[in-house]
């Protein structure tokens, strides 16, 4: 168990050969790394770079960070993952040369949705909010507080979840990823 963001327990799944935790976290995400399953392009990745701590219950996860995005797909963010099949991820996402707020919720298949962000993404806060059988997903831009809704999906109460975060370079030749505060807190 790691001793990150001011609490021990942290963990990885798939962790990256470059990193260092000390204020905040930074990676280097590398290549060929994605989070995915089924829908549309036909293929299953569990490769992403993941750092959370297990949660049970009602929690509030909150994100802020940014990264050296340069090719398709590269991305980072927010996670909440039950299991392989089961998982939601929330951040940036590079996408035909623009930046954008992007949403993955899996439940077996996943599905996206994405909302172009119109700007660079130099700071990003992005929130996840679990209660019940429900997560809001919120982001702010910069210095601002993540007001906007961006996604509000189903996901399975009660089981234990890994909440942290992700970034993963599915088609380029890595990035570097910095996340300079991760708050966690249960409900």
């Amino acid at each position: 168990m790691i001793m990150a963001f001011g609490a021990t327990g942290w963990q990885w799944t798939n962790p990256p050969r470059q990193w260092t935790a000390d204020d905040g976290l930074s990676l280097f995400c590398e290549a060929g790394t994605d989070l995915w399953r089924r829908t549309h392009y036909g293929y299953t990745f569990d490769t992403a770079h993941q750092f959370g701590r297990v949660i049970q219950g009602d929690l509030r996860l909150t994100v802020t960070f940014g990264g050296d995005y340069a090719a398709q797909y590269d991305q980072a963010g927010a996670l909440l993952r039950i299991d392989e099949g089961t998982w939601i991820k929330a951040g940036v996402e590079y996408v035909d040369g623009r930046f954008h707020l992007s949403t993955v919720v899996t439940r077996d298949r996943s599905d996206w949705s994405v909302l172009p962000l119109g700007t660079t993404a130099d700071q990003v806060t992005i929130d996840l909010e679990r209660q019940g059988d429900a997560v809001t997903v919120r982001y702010g831009l910069a210095d601002e507080a993540p007001q906007h809704l961006l996604r509000l999906a189903y996901f399975p109460p009660d089981a234990p979840a890994l909440a942290g975060v992700m970034a993963a370079a599915p088609a380029g030749k890595g990035f570097a990823v910095r996340f300079t505060d991760v708050r966690l807190a249960g409900c």
